[in-house]
């Protein structure tokens, strides 16, 4: 049985979890992309490059820094698909 304070739990599998956080994900993936296509809205006529999306989330981050949020807030976010949701989503992460 899991110990409660688990945040995942994972049965038989032939490959190990990854222990980073998705902002060390991410991080990894801009600097091995760096001038690689990262994300496309075409509905809001917006492309970035995962150098450009990471400059993005840091200055949301930031934001939310400065708002007062912390690793382990909660952040609601109520959007269609666009590009604010997931620069929101990821500089959520960067948080952790």
């Amino acid at each position: 049985m899991d110990q409660p304070n688990q945040s995942y739990s994972r049965g038989a599998q032939d490959k190990r979890l990854l222990a980073t956080t998705i902002g060390q994900a991410f991080d990894q993936t801009v600097a091995r992309y760096p001038d690689g296509e990262a994300l496309v809205v075409r509905h809001q006529q917006r492309r970035y490059t995962w150098r450009q999306l990471a400059e993005t989330v840091e200055v949301h981050a930031r934001a939310f820094l400065a708002l007062g949020m912390q690793a382990g807030d909660r952040l609601g976010v109520w959007a269609p698909n666009c590009a604010e949701w997931c620069i929101s989503q990821i500089a959520s992460a960067k948080l952790a």
